[in-house]
């Protein structure tokens, strides 16, 4: 198995959870669904957005099959706009390659963390595992606790 930092946290936490090693492209959701054989729906995608006012940068996990809602997340975070930051500048402020952003390698490192609420209704998703090629499946509650994640209505069709 792959160990990395991330999996090392969740093994000192005592998280139950599972490593799957994917081709080292940057894959989609869609791809990485097909992949491993699971539903679009559970393959989760981390977002980073940055709000215009604070210039504060927050990641926006949601499903493979729909998209981030602007507003929405806007709305959740009882702010006015959020913008979608580019594949360099989200490089940038995470230090990881598009493909391979994980809140879990992100942990306290000063980003709000919002996971859209279609989380909850799963037992277990699938997010990226930190770097590319490397995909984790953790229990929702457990990505909750780890990330202090908040659950809100994010995401659109």
């Amino acid at each position: 198995m792959v160990t990395n930092n991330i999996t090392r946290i969740l093994d000192s936490q005592g998280v139950q959870f599972q490593v799957f090693e994917l081709p080292e492209e940057k894959l989609g959701a869609a791809e990485t669904a097909a992949l491993l054989h699971v539903p679009l729906s559970l393959v989760y995608k981390t977002i980073v957005l940055v709000n215009e006012r604070t210039k504060k940068y927050i990641l926006a996990i949601v499903p493979g099959d729909r998209e981030v809602d602007l507003k929405s997340t806007a709305a959740a975070l009882g702010d006015k706009k959020i913008l979608l930051t580019t594949m360099a500048e989200a490089e940038k402020a995470t230090g990881l390659k598009t493909g391979g952003i994980s809140p879990l390698a992100l942990l306290n490192k000063g980003f709000k963390i919002l996971l859209d609420e279609s989380a909850l209704s799963a037992h277990e998703i699938h997010i990226s595992g930190g770097q590319r090629g490397l995909n984790i499946r953790i229990q929702v509650n457990d990505l909750i606790r780890i990330t202090h994640a908040t659950p809100a209505a994010i995401s659109r069709e």
